[in-house]
């Protein structure tokens, strides 16, 4: 009986730590409902797909779409622009396992982001723009 007791206090505290009706799908829907997307990219290479704003356990995390197109350049990377036009260069695009990196967490320093840019940093080109109607973040 004492274990049955146990179990029950347990069931009452988990019960009063987790909100009524929370579940995946609308942890879900709430993630989206914070959630940005930028205009479609507009450029020389980058020309398809947008690319989505969201925060994750904090993190601000940039995703592209699964119509984006990798451009067939040597070396493309993301880069932000934000509200002031400071310019951000951040990861490769290209990973090494002959995939892309689809999404990437920005990085503490970058305060908004107006505009996610695929920059080629061998040919030091800009290859298309996606911006945000307002700055993210």
């Amino acid at each position: 009986m004492h274990r049955i007791r146990v179990s029950r206090l347990a069931l009452m505290a988990l019960s009063l730590t987790v909100p009524m009706g929370l579940t995946s799908a609308s942890a879900s829907a709430q993630m989206m409902e914070h959630s940005h997307t930028s205009k479609p990219f507009t450029g020389v290479k980058a020309n398809t797909g947008t690319v989505t704003h969201t925060r994750v356990d904090g993190k601000n995390v940039l995703t592209l779409s699964d119509d984006f197109k990798v451009p067939d350049t040597p070396d493309p990377h993301w880069q932000v622009v934000d509200s002031k036009g400071e310019v951000y260069l951040l990861d490769r695009l290209q990973a090494k396992n002959g995939k892309y990196n689809k999404s990437i967490t920005l990085p503490a320093y970058v305060k908004d982001v107006a505009k996610v840019q695929i920059w080629c940093a061998f040919a030091e080109t800009l290859l298309g723009e996606a911006p945000f109607d307002s700055p993210v973040m």
